[in-house]
């Protein structure tokens, strides 16, 4: 049987795939960049998050979720490096 997420895996792929291809590094999703960088008060970045966040109206903050996200894997992942050392 599939992953009951392998939809949401699909998007997540597809998400860091278009944020490499615009420079960004290929562990971090596009609406994860968009937060982190319009913290920094860039108007465009501080844009780009308003127009994310529109189109996925049903999850609030998406961005900012998202960026949390992030955060909380890498921290997983960081854990499990060190407890493998």
């Amino acid at each position: 049987m599939k992953n009951p997420n392998w939809l949401m895996s699909i998007g997540i792929g597809l998400d860091q795939l278009l944020n490499a291809a615009l420079g960004g590094d290929i562990d971090e999703t596009l609406s994860s960049r968009t937060y982190r960088r319009s913290r920094g008060g860039s108007k465009g970045w501080q844009r780009l998050e308003t127009v994310i966040d529109k189109a996925f109206f049903w999850q609030g903050a998406h961005c900012r979720a998202s960026y949390r996200h992030e955060r909380q894997r890498r921290k997983q992942w960081l854990e499990l490096y060190d407890h493998l050392k």
